[in-house]
């Protein structure tokens, strides 16, 4: 699912329009027919609907679905704010389609505003604002905004909460963003609604598919899209009857520390049930026998050292690796750690404290070899990239990053990002909060080496990896619920997510 910006979401509308053979007022009608429907199903007549209505095309969105939810028999009341005396086309036209209909509940505020008093049975429709909006709000919308938040009613923003702007949100003033409970989306998601710092103005957001041309969608570009499961079902490569283990890559495993044997043995059980052939494990000497004892199919070799990475090991043997579940930052780690990567020509991987590493050590980051995937979680990014304001920073200094190393990089969290050395980012959306535990991570790094191993590419490997790993997430959180999930009940769980996507392939 592709995610355009504002201003290509408004093009499509025109597109559509154009060359659909449909009205702008009709477009209107469809999009109010499907939020009236929305809210239908969510909240029966004995609440009480107050309308908050714009200007504009958002507003006219809003009185639209005044209007239908009042033909229901549902109370409503509606605010329309003209303040500079003119509407668009649209929002006129439903104006007096309001009036047509016998409504008596509205009030057009031009200067002065007396609010209703709002109580939490009362459902809230926000339609101030669009996605057309650039710049903070100000003055007496802004104070509205502030009304409306601080009211306990629940709150439902059509397409998008006003004063939020679709992309960055950098310099916008967060009290006077609607703080929405519902986002009701047009046709699809704005970027900024993926991005954790929004959540308090989004909400739940469901999208409502008013049937903008697909042939725009199909031809616009843009670097952001969301994975879907058939993005991933078709990536999945057939084993052939008379394949052996050696069809199935050799995976090189070096990870662990003393007191840090998990992050190797969580790696290393995710590999083995993604399908790798082989798998070593390269770890100090204190943690052999716990990884000979959790993991009896991995083949374990000792480091020289008995607490820590020290030596850079033979790849000739390997078909892909990763480096850094739990492998400390001793110094001598980082010298090995840099030397194993100086002249490595197979796939890698770069987590944890290997990406630690490179925070300390940043002189040496253009050694990375071209196409590694390195997988950090944010502050892991940032200990590169030096502090971020915002989600949308973050991501765009990821993907200078990337490009820089041309290399690819899974920046973790809630949608997961995989972000290519061209700079195309495709948002994960499976996975779930019982997934924000230690180990986690390790897990994911134990899929993609196993993915490498395999053949995959490396964009294939991430894609599919990190969709895997969250769907393994969802599985485990429906077993066991988000408060009690460990690393290991993903684990336990990605037989079955396997499972799962090869059937619907």
């Amino acid at each position: 699912m592709k995610i355009l910006s504002c201003t290509q979401q408004k093009e499509a509308d025109t597109y559509t329009i154009a060359h659909e053979s449909i009205s702008s007022i009709d477009l209107m009608e469809k999009a109010a027919t499907l939020i009236t429907e929305a809210i239908c199903k969510r909240w029966d007549k004995s609440h009480r609907i107050v309308v908050f209505a714009g200007a504009g095309n958002n507003g006219g969105d809003a009185v639209a679905v005044a209007r239908m939810l009042f033909q229901k028999n549902y109370d409503v009341e509606v605010y329309l704010f003209n303040i500079k005396g003119s509407l668009s086309e649209e929002c006129h036209t439903n104006v007096l389609r309001l009036a047509e209909c016998g409504f008596q509940k509205y009030t057009e505020v031009s200067t002065q505003f007396d609010p209703p008093k709002l109580t939490e049975h009362d459902i809230v429709i926000d339609g101030l604002f669009g996605s057309g909006l650039n710049k903070p709000l100000s003055g007496g919308f802004a104070a509205v905004v502030k009304y409306i938040n601080a009211a306990p009613s629940t709150v439902v923003s059509i397409d998008i909460p006003s004063g939020l702007m679709g992309e960055d949100n950098s310099y916008n003033i967060r009290q006077n963003i609607i703080q929405a409970d519902l986002t009701l989306s047009i046709q699809l998601p704005k970027l900024s609604f993926l991005f954790a710092e929004n959540e308090e103005f989004v909400g739940e957001w469901e999208l409502l598919d008013i049937g903008i041309s697909q042939t725009f969608i199909e031809e616009a570009q843009t670097p952001y899209l969301i994975t879907e499961p058939q993005d991933v079902t078709t990536l999945i490569k057939p084993r052939s009857r008379f394949a052996h283990k050696g069809n199935f890559g050799h995976a090189l495993l070096i990870a662990g520390s003393y007191g840090m044997a998990g992050a190797s043995i969580l790696a290393a059980k995710a590999c083995l049930r993604s399908g790798a052939g082989l798998l070593t494990v390269h770890a100090p000497v204190c943690n052999h026998n716990l990884i000979q004892t959790c993991v009896p199919e991995a083949l374990v070799q000792d480091d020289i050292h008995e607490h820590y990475f020290a030596e850079p090991v033979d790849i000739d043997s390997y078909q892909a690796i990763a480096i850094g579940p739990g492998l400390g930052q001793e110094e001598d780690t980082a010298l090995a750690t840099l030397e194993q990567i100086k002249n490595c020509y197979i796939p890698l991987i770069l987590d944890a404290d290997a990406l630690n590493i490179f925070g300390t050590h940043r002189n040496h980051l253009n050694k990375i070899p071209k196409r590694s995937i390195l997988t950090p979680h944010v502050k892991e990014l940032e200990r590169i990239v030096g502090r971020c304001s915002n989600s949308y920073e973050r991501l765009s200094k990821a993907k200078e990053l990337a490009n820089y190393l041309q290399c690819y990089i899974i920046l973790k969290g809630a949608w997961s990002t995989v972000i290519t050395p061209d700079g195309n980012c495709f948002f994960n959306p499976t996975g779930n909060p019982g997934m924000a535990t230690g180990g986690s991570g390790d897990v994911l790094t134990g899929i993609l080496t196993a993915l490498l191993a395999q053949g995959y590419t490396q964009e294939e490997s991430c894609k599919l990896g990190t969709y895997i790993h969250g769907l393994a997430g969802d599985i485990a959180s429906q077993r066991m619920g988000e408060i009690s999930m460990t690393a290991n009940d993903i684990i336990d769980a990605l037989p079955e997510a396997w499972k799962i996507i090869t059937k619907t392939k």
